[in-house]
């Protein structure tokens, strides 16, 4: 074979073989650059279940027609406040009749009264509305009451943050019987109290009760104000993390619709993989009608699903 025939011969080759690539190429695909890696696969995130607070729906009518009201709008599950002026019973049955689940409830005296305040008459009232939460729960079926345990007051040393951690912790320890009779876990979360701003205080706080009846509540926009990412927070709670709330808030203009926020979604959904949790997710903005409810349901749907 000449030197010039060797050449054809090589050259028609090389066309054949890539002509049998390019017939296994989906039509239209460039072929990929050589020493290019695949495209790296999405991160598993978590399949999280949407629930609403009760106080967003606004309906006048019965507890079974609001109950139906968000069921209609693809909600799974609800939050209730107590103490709430309310037939806990027709809570029961409404919850029976239209498959909604009460996971939660929310002890809305601890910031009037909260577990750290330096009078010991205002902490026995909190610790004796925080049982009737415990009973509320139990009585609807939820597993856990979301507590803030301490509200630090600046420039009061009787409210301070170490104050505020040596009162708290002993006055929730006096529920803890009760929670393990009913069934029910404490979920601690963090707000805007200047308490446990840092993860890892978050984490010694849990911890500090050795119980596994101790847990935390995390809320992925409350934390954007102390400058740790929501992913870090959740990592670093681990398994502590109980329940998860659903907003949204930008550094810039403040609280807004859920997906318009500085939150990172896909690093939260990430990280709840992560730590193994695919619980609830639990919207908490203003409320309002059928037509408002569907708005937030379809916005916590567009980010869920990513």
């Amino acid at each position: 074979m000449t030197p010039l025939d060797r050449r054809l011969f090589l050259a028609g080759g090389a066309a054949l073989a890539f002509g049998s690539l390019a017939a296994s190429r989906p039509a239209g695909q460039a072929p990929r650059p050589e020493g290019l890696a695949e495209d790296k696969p999405k991160k598993p995130r978590a399949k999280l279940k949407p629930a609403i607070k009760y106080s967003m729906i606004q309906l006048e009518g019965s507890v079974l027609a609001r109950f139906q009201l968000a069921k209609e709008c693809g909600f799974e599950g609800v939050e209730l406040d107590s103490p709430i002026d309310i037939d806990r019973q027709a809570v029961v049955d409404a919850s029976k009749a239209t498959g909604l689940k009460v996971h939660g409830v929310i002890d809305s005296v601890h910031w009037a009264k909260p577990f750290s305040h330096p009078s010991e008459g205002v902490r026995a009232e909190a610790i004796k509305a925080l049982e009737g939460a415990i009973d509320d729960a139990a009585t609807w079926g939820a597993d856990t009451v979301l507590v803030v345990p301490a509200v630090v007051v600046a420039n009061d040393p009787e409210q301070s943050f170490q104050k505020c951690w040596d009162r708290s912790i002993p006055e929730l320890r006096k529920v803890l019987p009760r929670c393990k009779e009913k069934g029910i876990k404490l979920a601690v979360e963090v707000v805007w109290n200047d308490f446990l701003v840092k993860p890892e205080q978050l984490v010694q706080y849990v911890d500090a009760f050795d119980s596994p009846l101790v847990g935390a509540y995390f809320d992925a926009s409350n934390m954007l104000k102390y400058g740790v990412p929501s992913a870090a927070w959740i990592r670093a709670l681990d398994k502590r993390m109980l329940k998860l709330d659903f907003k949204g808030y930008s550094l810039k203009n403040g609280w807004c619709e859920i997906g318009e926020g500085d939150e990172d979604w896909p690093s939260v959904l990430e990280a709840c993989h992560e730590v193994g949790y695919h619980g609830w997710a639990t919207a908490e903005v203003g409320g309002g009608g059928k037509e408002h409810l569907l708005k937030v349901k379809a916005r916590m749907d567009r980010i869920l699903a990513t």
